[in-house]
């Protein structure tokens, strides 16, 4: 898919949920963040992989100033050395209302909009969020002129549309799923995984001049994770993605 193509795409709309599926998602939503189930609770174990490549450059212990994308209950928290600035985007605050770690936050925002246009971070991450952002190229441009020149934007994602990642869920969450409610998986799925995986890498790839891929798995198709690691963000072509999607404010540069 050439880049005019993947941008084509965006911004995205969600599939609509069935009525039966619509009425439980809140709760399967939590549940899932919580690893409330015997298949969540095996997911969490799988996805410490991502959480340890993510925070692998602070692994000696020294904290650099970080924003979090899609933080979530801020299970990433434990994975990071404390000691420096660290603020996250998560549109739903209930997720992180109540953690333990939420005295480490230094700022929570709803919309990376929302980060003020001078802040700089060395480090932007993300974990098992791209998959879900109907406006990918926006969150990327500004994720990018949010950096420090010398930073770097670190996330881990789910092989979304391999065929390991597929089967995986299918013969794990999904079918639990099934036998709890008698409902299709998949269609929640879809409407919760809106972008793929080598549609988030190739935007990435596009946005940032060094970019650097690890599978959990023999490769990109058999693999259940991704591992993304970007430096050198290419800060005319953000300003290009925002100037075609973007209605909100400037960042400063």
């Amino acid at each position: 898919m050439t880049l005019d193509a993947a941008l084509a795409r965006f911004p995205k709309t969600r599939p609509p949920l069935p009525p039966r599926l619509a009425e439980i998602y809140a709760q399967q939503y939590a549940e899932n963040r919580a690893g409330g189930s015997t298949a969540a609770s095996l997911s969490q174990r799988l996805e410490r992989w991502m959480h340890r490549q993510v925070a692998a450059d602070v692994a000696g212990g020294e904290a650099r100033p970080t924003l979090e994308v899609g933080a979530g209950n801020l299970n990433q928290l434990p994975f990071e050395p404390a000691g420096a600035p660290y603020d996250i985007v998560e549109p739903f605050a209930e997720l992180y209302a109540g953690s333990p770690h939420q005295a480490r936050v230094r700022d929570a925002f709803a919309d990376i909009a929302d980060v003020p246009a001078d802040r700089r971070y060395d480090r932007i991450v993300s974990i098992a969020a791209l998959e879900h952002v109907c406006d990918l190229p926006v969150l990327l441009a500004r994720s990018a002129l949010l950096l420090t020149p010398s930073g770097v934007f670190r996330a881990a994602i789910p092989s979304e549309g391999g065929l390991l990642w597929r089967l995986g869920w299918s013969m794990t969450t999904g079918l639990e799923f099934r036998l709890r409610y008698g409902l299709n998986y998949g269609q929640l799925m879809a409407h919760e995984h809106v972008n793929d995986a080598a549609e988030i890498e190739r935007l990435v790839r596009a946005m940032f001049d060094d970019v650097n891929v690890r599978a959990f798995g023999l490769g990109r198709q058999l693999s259940l994770y991704r591992f993304i690691e970007a430096r050198r963000p290419r800060p005319e072509t953000a300003r290009a993605w925002l100037s075609r999607f973007d209605q909100g404010g400037a960042i400063a540069t």
